[in-house]
C-alpha cells in the first residue's frame, strides 16, 4: 500500500512541475507573476528554499551514509547522491536565472 502511495504520489509531483512549464497552463496573476492553473505561484522562489532543503538533507544524508536521518528519512549513498544532484539543479535554476519582471 505505501509503495502503491509513494508511486501516486511521485507521479502527481512529476505531473505538477511539468505543467508548470507549460505556457498556456500558467498564465500571469493579478500582480503578473505567473499562475499555475490559476491557483498557484510559480517563482524561483520555490527552487531556492527547496535546493536549500534538500542540500542540508544531502549534508546530513554522508554524515549517516546509511540509516535514518533525523529518524525520519531513510537514508543509502544513492539516496544522498540524488539529494545532492536535486540541491545542485534547484539551487542553480533558482539563483542563477535571471530575476523575471513584470
Amino acid at each position: 500500500m505505501v509503495k502503491t502511495l509513494g508511486m501516486l504520489f511521485g507521479i502527481v509531483f512529476l505531473a505538477v512541475g511539468i505543467l508548470g512549464f507549460v505556457p498556456g497552463i500558467s498564465a500571469p496573476g493579478p500582480d503578473g507573476m505567473p499562475m499555475l492553473l490559476g491557483i498557484f505561484m510559480v517563482t524561483r522562489l520555490w527552487f531556492q528554499v527547496f535546493g536549500i532543503a534538500y542540500a542540508i538533507v544531502a549534508v546530513l544524508g554522508f554524515m549517516t551514509p546509511n540509516g535514518m536521518l533525523l529518524g525520519v528519512i531513510s537514508n543509502n549513498p544513492a539516496d544522498t547522491y540524488l539529494h545532492v544532484g536535486l540541491a545542485a539543479a534547484m539551487l542553480l535554476i533558482g539563483f542563477a536565472t535571471p530575476k523575471q519582471t513584470a
